[in-house]
């Protein structure tokens, strides 16, 4: 069996969350081995989230991941984009959900994942930003829900 043959596809949600203006952004740790993720992107900032579990529906796996990483609570969460995010050794459908309702303040629950959570001003955003969740923000900010990345 080749390589190709064995290749999975994931499923990842990406959570955008909103309030004033501004959106939450994780410092995502500089240690690849910390960081665990098959999309990579080490020291960059990103959105809330994770991979769909078995039988999991999107809304689901968004406020289960809102609150495993921040202990935020989601009180409403509503599908905005789709991508298809791609690297040389991985291959994740990243689905992206907003939240614009929510309790609690943003706390480091993963420490070994996320350093900090900082809001951010959507005129004036961090870089580098992992790019499944600059993606989530492109397509909300162009009021879109998928665009086509080679």
């Amino acid at each position: 069996m080749s390589t190709i043959e064995k290749a999975k596809i994931g499923v990842g949600v990406g959570v955008l969350i909103l309030k004033n203006n501004k959106i939450l952004l994780g410092k995502r740790h500089h240690d690849p081995k910390k960081v665990n993720s098959a999309l990579h992107g080490e020291g960059t900032w990103t959105m809330p989230g994770g991979k769909l579990e078995f039988k999991e529906n999107f809304e689901d796996t968004a406020a289960r991941e809102l609150f495993e990483e921040t202990s935020m609570k989601a009180k409403s969460l509503k599908f905005i984009s789709i991508a298809n995010d791609k690297v040389e050794d991985a291959h994740f459908v990243t689905i992206g959900m907003l939240c614009d309702d929510f309790e609690g303040l943003p706390l480091v629950m993963e420490p070994d994942k996320i350093t900090e959570w900082k809001w951010f001003n959507l005129n004036d955003l961090p870089k580098p930003m992992f790019f499944p969740s600059s993606r989530i923000l492109e397509n909300y900010l162009e009021k879109r829900v998928y665009k086509k990345h080679t």
